[in-house]
């Protein structure tokens, strides 16, 4: 290991260390192409690691520069490293791990764990056991700069080093960390927890065989004075929480009361720390019981947590009142994400299309989000998030506890104070609902009068909170609440402050989704705002906008396609549709929102649909040509999928509002050889929007879609994989929509789908929809082709009527149910044992159309006397009175 660097070498080389902390964009430049320049010479990592471990004559930035560089340079080209120079770079590591400097040690660590990982700890078996022994060194700076090292390994390998791989390092290191809980000095006590949390969460066998002792110790050092070692005992006792509530249990109480004060802690990080504990707890079962006499300790605190600190309201510029007219940063705008296309069947149970699953965690968290600069989490949010979780546990219960503190903040003085209030009411809302109607009536006005706060933080957190009572609103008489209430969100959506003009569009959108078509009286006050605030947007806030113009037209639907309304709406749009080059991420949202615009105007879109359409059709090929580029060449880029898949999701909005007048558009384009690409795409979600594109053709336009079955019928049956949701659903939509246009032309394709679609309707825990969608298309199919589907019926009947009793009267439900019916009557027998399910499933039809009506009681008729009066009668008497009622006045049976 005996190496010396050169003295010229060596010069070069901190020249460029000392150049690359330079501001300047072009010297950083140079600094790129001189380092890839060095890295051709071997020992060039020799002198990087000299610099870091033994040049103590340089200044400590850039010998930990030296190693920053390293360790890049481990990360991208360590396998190709001659070894002898890796065992160079080990054996300084391990000698400077207790360097003097801070800096030092830790940059020390950062390399040692990036060659254990990247190398396998296995082709280092000198490390741990060199490590563990140094943790026994008197000297602190070579204890702490071991144990820095172990908690990073015990980061980035806590899964091997459970293995027996290693020969089960963990059984020696766990006890010999958990002496060191009462070291002298509290940065080793922190190292100490910090590295035995990593196998808390999975449940390493070492820890679960010390875990008694590991709690003891935990509790001894629950006071600790130091902030960072509090933080790290809270954080082992939220994980343990998930992991040994058994061993908790004993405790809980004190670990409750100890919990209160940390949420408590004059050092934030450890207020926030312990505030998860609350969301923790919220998921166990036992929360009720053992939480309920802290509960009105802990409300207070947690709203108290919910205010902005002085720093919070520096950071968010929050006594800037007025910002609507300074541009956006581009750093400032956050990545959006596309909602592919998701087709779903109306359910009876719920308002809306509720295919996409929404996460109202999202919305919690979006509503409450002040800012990209401040919208990672923190103390503010979690205690948001807990008190939410904790309303939705106790429900109306928290109510005694909670309503005296919204009326102490709701109207305090403080703006501060009454911001949080606003926040905490916002937050029960979906846990306490039946509880706080009747408080309502006097909530909601007052609510609507602090959307003219003079704050400008107290206006947007309104907005939200008010978002969270719209289901209430929109039930309510219009004029007393939902009026006045629009009327101001509509005021805030051109408010000067670019805050609260976030808020309410965001607000307004919620609202739109709860009131649907009771919007339309106000639609041209509505739009004329909403297009008003196109040309006083800046650019982040504009693309919010796009998603409220998208969804008041998913809201109102057809209303929209009036002469006034699209001259209002569609001129500024297409303003920007001009304006916007195919490669500019601002044209997702303004496809999105277009989409959603096409669907609802119908034929009212054809005067724009041409220019819409070629767009559409070209960005698909720009993705596709890019990508043959990138196979063929790998110096290209990979393309941008998105643009496809939005492109895709407006053609399918096209197809659908346009129906039948989209066919002279698709019989000039190559659209069917484009979809028959991206229906092998690899991305799941490209594939997603092919198929509900698909879909929507065949039903707008078949013609155009026969001649390619023999191509698409195979790619649709390899796409029906559940572990795939979302596109196995629209694949399975969109076989159901061929095979009625197909009719018994589909006998010669049946057998590439039938059989996955029994294996979905019988998997459990299939989500609804795709359940929904699946009974339907084997209903389809089985009215194309009852021959060939009716033998199958016992495998598939019982399952089929229980997916299919929820969903209300459609064509859908119709073609499924004759479907069912044609079947019936080939093979009776098939649904004997399940006839139940079937009575069951036919008195789930409102009105059902004559002639299935009549197919319905023929088959009913039919069944009774097959068995006889005497068996019918029994056989009725196990139904449940309520279906034997309706059975009997519909089929008059």
């Amino acid at each position: 290991m005996t190496w010396e660097p050169q003295g010229e070498g060596l010069q070069q080389i901190i020249a460029i260390l000392k150049e690359s902390q330079s501001p300047d964009t072009a010297t950083q430049m140079a600094v790129q192409m001189k380092l890839e320049e060095f890295n051709r010479y071997p020992d060039f990592n020799n002198y990087l690691i000299y610099v870091l471990t033994k040049l103590k004559t340089e200044d400590e930035p850039t010998r930990s520069l030296s190693g920053l560089i390293l360790k890049n340079n481990i990360r991208m080209h360590g396998t190709t490293l001659q070894p002898e120079i890796v065992e160079y770079i080990k054996h300084e590591c391990l000698q400077a791990v207790g360097d003097s400097s801070p800096l030092i040690r830790a940059t020390v660590g950062i390399l040692i764990t990036t060659i254990a990982s990247n190398g396998g700890l296995h082709n280092w078996p000198q490390l741990l056991p060199s490590l563990c022994e140094m943790l026994d060194n008197q000297d602190y700076n070579v204890c702490e700069g071991a144990f820095s090292a172990l908690q990073k390994i015990c980061e980035d390998s806590a899964e091997i080093l459970d293995s027996a791989a290693l020969n089960r390092p963990l059984n020696v290191m766990i006890p010999k960390f958990l002496e060191y809980f009462k070291h002298s000095s509290p940065k080793i006590r922190s190292h100490a927890i910090a590295c035995i949390n990593q196998f808390i969460i999975n449940r390493s066998q070492a820890l679960m065989l010390n875990i008694d002792s590991f709690i003891e110790n935990l509790f001894h050092l629950s006071s600790d004075e130091d902030h960072e070692v509090r933080k790290n005992v809270c954080h082992g006792l939220v994980m343990l929480l998930e992991v040994r509530m058994d061993r908790l249990m004993p405790h809980m109480s004190q670990i409750i009361e100890y919990m209160l004060l940390r949420t408590q802690d004059t050092d934030e990080g450890v207020a926030l720390e312990a505030s998860e504990f609350w969301l923790s707890l919220a998921e166990q079962s036992i929360c009720k019981d053992v939480l309920a006499p802290y509960l009105a300790q802990l409300a207070p605190v947690l709203v108290r947590g919910m205010r902005y600190s002085e720093v919070d309201i520096i950071l968010l510029k929050g006594n800037v009142e007025e910002d609507d007219m300074v541009p956006d940063r581009e750093e400032d705008i956050r990545p959006r994400f596309h909602k592919s296309r998701a087709h779903t069947i109306r359910s009876t149970q719920e308002g809306g299309a509720g295919a996409t699953g929404d996460d109202d965690d999202d919305e919690f968290e979006d509503g409450m989000d002040d800012d990209s600069s401040l919208s990672e989490w923190n103390l503010r949010k979690c205690s948001a998030a807990a008190l939410d979780v904790l309303a939705n546990v106790f429900r109306e219960d928290c109510l005694p506890v909670v309503l005296p503190i919204l009326k102490e903040t709701l109207f305090h003085q403080e703006w501060v104070i009454k911001e949080s209030g606003v926040l905490a009411l916002g937050a029960i809302a979906e846990g306490c609902m039946q509880g706080m109607i009747q408080h309502l009536p006097e909530l909601i006005p007052y609510l609507i009068s602090c959307l003219s706060d003079k704050k400008a933080l107290v206006r947007s957190i309104t907005c939200w909170t008010l978002s969270r009572y719209a289901n209430w609103v929109v039930n309510q008489p219009h004029d007393q609440y939902l009026k006045p209430l629009m009327e101001e969100l509509l005021k805030r959506i051109l408010d000067s402050n670019k805050r609260v003009q976030e808020a309410a569009c965001s607000a307004f959108a919620t609202l739109e989704e709860e009131a649907c078509t009771e919007l339309v009286p106000y639609l041209e006050y509505i739009l004329k705002t909403l297009v008003f605030a196109f040309s006083k947007y800046q650019h982040k806030n504009l693309l919010i906008l796009y998603d409220a113009v998208g969804t008041l037209a998913d809201s109102v639907g057809h209303h929209l396609n009036k002469p006034q309304y699209i001259d209002i709406l569609m001129p500024p749009l297409i303003d920007k549709w001009n304006l916007l080059k195919d490669d500019d991420k601002d044209l997702f949202p303004l496809l999105e929102c277009l989409s959603s615009i096409a669907t609802a105007l119908q034929s009212g879109f054809l005067p724009y649909c041409d220019p819409v359409y070629r767009r559409c059709i070209s960005l698909i090929e720009q993705t596709i040509n890019q990508e043959m580029l990138c196979k063929q060449n790998q110096t290209y880029d990979h393309p941008d999928k998105e643009r496809m898949i939005v492109a895709l999701d407006l053609l399918s909005g096209l197809a659908e509002g346009l129906d039948r007048q989209i066919e002279t558009l698709v019989a000039n384009s190559n659209i069917m050889h484009l979809l028959y690409q991206c229906m092998q795409d690899v991305l799941p979600e490209v594939r997603q929007s092919s198929f509900a594109l698909l879909g929507d053709l065949t039903k707008a336009c078949f013609p155009h879609v026969h001649p390619f079955m023999g191509e698409f019928f195979p790619i649709l049956g390899q796409n029906l994989n559940p572990d795939f949701i979302s596109v196995c659903n629209n694949a399975t939509w969109a076989i159901g929509e061929i095979c009625m246009k197909l009719g018994e032309e589909t006998k010669q394709y049946i057998r590439l789908v039938l059989s996955d679609l029994f294996i979905i309707i019988n998997r459990p825990n299939t989500p609804k929809t795709l359940l929904e969608n699946t009974a339907i298309t084997i209903g389809r199919l089985g009215y194309v082709c009852p021959v060939e589907v009716a033998p199958y019926l016992p495998e598939f009947v019982r399952q089929w009527c229980t997916s299919l009793r929820h969903i209300r009267d459609n064509d859908e439900k119709d073609s499924a149910f004759r479907g069912m019916c044609h079947m019936i009557t080939v093979n009776p027998a098939g649904v004997v044992a399940d006839f139940i399910f079937f009575c069951d499933a036919i008195a789930s039809w409102v009105s059902p159309p004559e002639d299935l009506h009549h197919m319905i009681q023929k088959i009913l008729h039919g069944f009774k006397t097959q068995v006889g009066e005497e068996n019918w009668r029994r056989f009725v008497e196990q139904f449940p009175p309520t279906l034997a009622e309706r059975l009997s006045t519909m089929y008059t049976i």
